[in-house]
């Protein structure tokens, strides 16, 4: 079972070579999400805007560096593909908001443990674009299933990282970003498999650009 340090060398080894690609689209992701949150000065109208998006961006992002940890090439199209999932990515996104906030009434712990329990979700959706949001998330607490603190883990160890980031005046968080979503598609690509826990078979070339880094 890979420590953290293991999981965090294979996402440089996957972007070794490829940090252009990655440092510019998670600039990309982030104007996008500046020019969103503009929008929380409308009432209503722009909450309900932002509420109705995140669900597709969160979905391209997981996606796009998923694909990158696979070692292939991801293009701009992927950064955007929640887009053509609307509706399941929107529901997967309101369904853990609404799980996450009431094991969250419970103190901020439970809160906590039910985000990661459901972390692997949009993953999972991503691979298996036939199932509901219910039976990602069902799927993702059985993958997580005691793999729960070395997901902490390894969220507690970009800390760091994160510090110095924000240091360099927030500049430096567009190496750490992509550093850490491709890490976060190399733990979710261990535990699928390690457990397949769910039954689904190995995910073609994406379509939006699957050729392999050299």
């Amino acid at each position: 079972m890979p420590t953290s340090a293991e999981i965090r060398a294979r996402a440089r080894a996957s972007l070794a070579g490829n940090w252009t690609s990655a440092v510019l689209h998670f600039l990309l992701y982030y104007v996008v999400i500046w020019a969103l949150g503009l929008l929380a000065y409308i009432p209503i109208i722009g909450w309900i805007a932002i509420i109705l998006v995140t669900g597709a961006l969160t979905y391209g992002l997981f996606s796009f560096y998923l694909t990158m940890s696979r070692n292939q090439a991801p293009s701009t199209g992927e950064l955007f593909s929640g887009f053509e999932k609307f509706v399941p990515t929107f529901i997967l996104y309101i369904v853990m908001c609404i799980f996450i906030f009431l094991w969250s009434l419970l103190l901020i712990v439970p809160g906590i443990i039910a985000a990661i329990r459901y972390s692997q979700a949009y993953y999972i959706l991503r691979d298996n674009p036939n199932i509901g949001a219910l039976e990602a998330i069902q799927r993702s607490k059985e993958l997580m299933e005691g793999n729960k603190g070395r997901y902490f883990v390894l969220y507690l160890s970009f800390i760091g990282w994160y510090i110095l980031g924000i240091i360099s005046c927030g500049i430096g968080l567009l190496w750490v970003a992509p550093y850490f979503y491709t890490a976060l598609g190399h733990f979710h690509d261990d535990l699928r498999g390690r457990y397949m826990s769910y039954s689904s078979p190995p995910p073609p070339p994406s379509p939006y650009g699957g050729q392999q880094f050299n």
